[in-house]
């Protein structure tokens, strides 16, 4: 079967294609790859110079792929599977690199050589078109054919002639001859690639921008070199044997500048991801039995043991066995304060060892780190397409055959309808449509927005998965959040810690730390997650920890033990009154506690109710500013949890969300999704565990907080790496600017072309008597690429905060 399949699970290849130049390319390319059999999708990026395509691997094979695409007139080769994100990049960097260095070695030599054969036209330009000269001078009336050179003649003559005398001296046909050679090394080095691209496009039946200017250089060739030996030809007609050398020169030295600033730029767009590329350290140094030794961090392998000091950049994943230490790790999740870390915590590869030293075993390596694996995201999302994009394809898939039809229309009309003397103006005319209809700029106008806001997103620790998902978050109307983990910490903690009325059951008069102290050291031996947060309540105030003789679990209800002697109890109601402890002094202030969301716990203390500690799942710090944040944008904020509706009410008054939608199982989160969706909103839900996944790849727009499992992040579009809640109103201002870029990109791209073509054809001729010079064409072709992607850059400077 051919065309678009339908495949279950299709496997995934990426493949580097060399030789595209123009949208025209890429969209040719992808469209040869999703007629390929067992093709499922296929994605043609012209910034990356890569297709990604998904295939069935029981219709067709990688090296099918790439057969495929050198059959369309393009080079390709499959990447080596022992690749990482970081080798593919760095890859990539060199590539281009090495493209801008021979561009700017190519336009040194190219405007030096135009600016000569400019100053060299001048005589030929002045020579009287005579026998005697026939051929080498252009005659004023020539002149005319050309109106850009024919204002740089009547500036630049008279000074010429009074500065350097000698030169119009000089025998008409050397300076014509001269003019020759250089433009024959131009186009014979400089300008190669034109003529060889177009000429391998024409093999294949196709056409883009390279055929557009070899076509228009070498019709202006090749009309010069026919004057320059048969001029005879055109004066026994009455036309003027003109000389176009000096144009074609500047037409390909301005093409080539235009083509350097555009690879300067492509090179900034990739910025982001070049800085995370730099991460990775060279070196690492390992602890082999007592000796420190330093490696290639190539050579590291699992379960080595790594030595990080003070102020080092920790070299690759792994999980802390001795030491403490603050941990930088704004690069890949922008937060800007160090992070504490100590045993048994996770360090990431790439990240900034602040203070303590410390050692820590290797856990994941080479394509498995995280730092890794965010390359690669970042790649593939910049290698992916917006749906906009499409627009560009149908259009630049028709473009060059309808500029070339245009530029031949053109060419006849001054010819058949012209003023006397017509053929140069309607030739110059010809060669300039060809010239100024490069659809370049199409091109670049959407995955230059693409890759500059992925990599913004990414410096703000925001992963945006592809084009599609950030074009589609632009749109959404609601936003629908998980409580646990995503509105919360995600990790219960002690709120408040009341006293009871009376001062009596303890020593001290039951002081806070008193009673902190005897229930954290009962908790210690419990597995609870709400004792679990006494106990790191107690520790963080610096409570030392006392001894238990007793510890008893009594399911559902709490714990009891004996603690320095002491009898210790700590739970709910029926658990006090199993031990028949009086809790009534403190029955209201354990409701008010429960209607706020927290979860009170009695203490009693030898036999007498001591004080209440309440546990929650607290808000984060940034969520209630986030959701304000949402409201000013117009959002809709729905919380949808599984949690009790107490509770759920509780979290959604702190954090300042009107509608709740709680206790609900997994299919009720996707039912929830579904219903809203079919009243007509579009939907981003932020989640982020397990049962999240379903709801996240449901919704129009799947958000997971990098703090949660690793099946929401791979359900989501969008990945919040610092899990911060306020990195979802960020993402979709980011969304909603780089739309407006790409809209931007694309009225200047579209009316570029729907303006300039007109004006290139003479459509101002017989109002104005305005006349466009090939070389103005090409100038003009410059600066719309270059503008495009000035523009996309511009988001560089977006803030999201």
């Amino acid at each position: 079967m051919n065309g678009p399949a339908s495949v279950a699970s299709p496997e995934k290849v990426t493949i580097p294609v060399s030789g595209m130049t123009c949208a025209a390319c890429s969209s040719r390319v992808q469209r040869t790859l999703a007629r390929q059999p067992g093709v499922a999708g296929a994605s043609v990026n012209l910034m990356l110079e890569n297709a990604v395509v998904a295939y069935d691997a029981a219709a067709v094979t990688p090296e099918q792929l790439v057969e495929a695409i050198r059959a369309t007139g393009y080079g390709a080769e499959l990447a080596s599977r022992d690749q990482t994100a970081f080798q593919e990049q760095e890859a990539l960097d060199r590539g281009r690199q090495e493209e801008y260095s021979a561009l700017r070695l190519k336009v040194g030599v190219s405007l030096v050589l135009a600016s000569v054969g400019m100053v060299i036209s001048m005589p030929v330009m002045s020579a009287p078109m005579t026998g005697e000269h026939a051929g080498h001078g252009t005659g004023e009336g020539a002149a005319a054919g050309d109106p850009f050179m024919n204002w740089v003649h009547g500036a630049i003559d008279p000074w010429l002639a009074g500065a350097m005398p000698w030169l119009y001296q000089v025998d008409v046909q050397l300076l014509v001859y001269a003019l020759l050679g250089m433009t024959v090394v131009t186009m014979g080095w400089a300008g190669r690639h034109f003529y060889t691209r177009a000429w391998k496009a024409f093999r294949h039946h196709a056409a883009d921008m390279n055929t557009l200017v070899a076509t228009g250089t070498g019709a202006a060739f090749v009309f010069s070199l026919a004057a320059t030996f048969f001029p005879d030809f055109f004066l026994d007609r009455g036309v003027a044997p003109a000389v176009y050398y000096e144009a074609v020169l500047f037409i390909i030295a301005l093409v080539l500048l235009g083509n350097m600033l555009e690879a300067r730029a492509t090179t900034q767009t990739s910025a982001a991801l070049r800085k995370l590329v730099d991460l990775q350290p060279v070196v690492a140094r390992l602890q082999r039995g007592d000796a420190e030794v330093e490696v290639p961090v190539a050579e590291v392998v699992q379960d080595d043991v790594v030595l990080v000091r003070p102020g080092e950049r920790i070299p690759v994943d792994g999980e802390i066995v001795e030491g403490r230490s603050a941990v930088d790790e704004a690069m890949l999740t922008g937060e800007s304060l160090p992070v504490e870390k100590g045993p048994g915590d996770a360090v990431i590869g790439g990240t900034v060892n602040r203070t303590g030293a410390f050692r820590y075993r290797v856990t994941n390596l080479g394509a498995d780190s995280v730092l890794s694996r965010i390359v690669r995201l970042m790649r593939d999302a910049q290698g992916s397409r917006a749906p906009i994009q499409d627009l560009v394809d149908q259009v630049t898939g028709v473009f060059v055959p309808v500029a070339i039809s245009i530029a031949i229309a053109t060419f006849a009309v001054w010819f058949v309808v012209g003023p006397e003397g017509a053929l140069i103006p309607a030739f110059a005319a010809a060669v300039a449509v060809l010239i100024i209809a490069c659809p370049c700029a199409m091109g670049l106008a959407v995955p230059t927005a693409v890759m500059v806001s992925t990599g913004k997103g990414a410096e703000a620790g925001i992963l945006i998965k592809g084009g599609e998902a950030l074009q589609r978050a632009r749109d959404v109307t609601t936003v629908v959040l998980d409580k646990t983990g995503t509105v919360t910490e995600g990790r219960p903690a002690v709120t408040d810690v009341v006293l009871a009325p009376g001062g009596e059951g303890t020593e001290d008069g039951r002081a806070e730390d008193r009673m902190l102290a005897l229930v954290a050291a009962l908790e210690a031996s419990s597995e609870h997650p709400l004792g679990e947060a006494i106990v790191r309540h107690a520790e963080g105030r610096g409570i030392p920890r006392l001894r238990v003789e007793r510890f008893d679990s009594v399911t559902g209800r709490g714990a009891v033990g004996e603690v320095g002697g002491v009898p210790v109890a700590v739970g709910n109601a029926r658990l006090m009154a199993d031990h028949a402890v009086d809790i009534s002094a403190m029955e209201e202030v354990a409701a008010s506690l429960g209607g706020r969301g927290r979860t009170p716990m009695f203490v009693a203390v030898d036999g007498s109710l001591a004080g209440i500690i309440a546990v929650a799942d607290p808000i984060r710090e940034t969520s209630r500013a986030a959701i304000e944040r949402l409201g000013r944008m117009g959002l809709d904020v729905v919380l949808l949890t599984g949690d009790n509706r107490r509770t759920a009410d509780a979290v959604a008054a702190e954090a300042g969300i009107q509608r709740v939608v709680a206790e609900v199982l997994p299919e009720g989160k996707l039912e929830e999704i579904r219903r809203l969706q079919e009243a007509g909103a579009v939907v981003a839900m932020v989640g982020d565990g397990i049962n999240d996944a379903p709801a996240l790849a449901r919704a129009d727009v799947g958000i997971a907080m990098g703090s949660g499992t690793d099946i929401a992040a791979e359900a989501s579009d969008v990945v919040l790496m610092r899990g911060d809640l306020q990195g979802v109103p960020s993402a979709i201002h980011l969304s909603r600017r780089t739309f407006r870029t790409m809209r931007q990109n694309l009225f200047w791209a579209f009316v570029y072309n729907t303006a300039a073509i007109p004006v290139a054809a003479g459509v101002l001729y017989p109002f104005f008597g305005i006349l466009l010079s090939p070389i103005l064409a090409s100038a003009a072709m410059a600066l719309s690429s270059v503008s495009v992607v000035t523009n996309s850059l511009r988001l560089r400077t977006l803030r999201l905060a």
